[in-house]
């Protein structure tokens, strides 16, 4: 990809590496081939990463007290525990 990683958006990262996942999935590539298809659909995962982390940064939500006042709090995604 020639594009500067910080002008593709979320949705055509997703888009580019659904089609490598295709492409990977149809058996139809030669080896040369996979392996740079998987290198790109690793990084562009990695990429798309970095931008949900970066929204996830600037979501904030509303939080209602037990007195009724509303107050903002970060937003904290809540991590499943798949070890057990």
């Amino acid at each position: 990809m020639s594009t500067n990683e910080t002008e593709v958006s979320f949705e055509l990262a997703i888009e580019q590496l659904e089609r490598i996942v295709a492409q990977l999935e149809s058996g139809d590539v030669p080896l040369e081939k996979a392996i740079e298809l998987y290198q790109e659909g690793v990084r562009l995962s990695h990429l798309c990463g970095i931008k949900l982390e970066q929204v996830e940064k600037k979501i904030e939500m509303l939080v209602e007290g037990e007195t009724g006042a509303v107050s903002r709090k970060p937003f904290q995604p809540v991590l499943e525990d798949k070890g057990n």
